[in-house]
């Protein structure tokens, strides 16, 4: 069965007993979701037969799943719905581990200090130095770098 246009998409929704319509009614489906079922409609018209999905398509049909239930994209993009459940409930498992891992030092610049003090850095070869700093201090990170990286 191949799908229309996908400007023309629509899925049929079984209306419930309690409404005045018996039967079926028609109901546009939103534009995102036009869009995963053209790509997979698209996909399937050019797929060598017995190919497996790829992998885009599925993120992509996860992502809808998220927003519009599995149900509703499993049918809308003519998958199965257990297989595209398993890999949304993977993906929310996955979701929930990565923010620890995002999370990253990041070093904000400090404001100018105004004051006295003194530093005294001594390497493992025994060189030394000894900074007096007074009013604006210089990049303090820069100036120990280099004398670690002079040894």
């Amino acid at each position: 069965m191949l799908l229309p246009q996908a400007a023309s998409l629509t899925a049929v929704v079984e209306a419930s007993g309690d409404q005045a319509m018996a039967g079926r009614q028609r109901r546009e489906l939103p534009p995102d979701l036009t869009r995963g079922a053209a790509q997979f409609a698209q996909w399937r018209q050019s797929r060598i037969p017995g190919a497996r999905i790829p992998e885009a398509l599925w993120n992509q049909a996860v992502k809808l799943a998220r927003r519009y239930g599995v149900s509703r994209t499993a049918k809308a993009l003519r998958v199965g719905f257990h297989e595209l459940q398993k890999r949304a409930a993977r993906q929310a498992n996955l979701d929930k581990e990565i923010p620890a891992a995002r999370t990253a030092f990041v070093e904000l610049p400090a404001a100018p200090v105004v004051g006295e003090c003194m530093i005294e850095w001594e390497n493992a070869s025994g060189a030394k130095m000894r900074v007096e700093l007074k009013g604006n201090w210089p990049d303090l990170i820069a100036l120990s770098r280099s004398f670690w990286d002079a040894g």
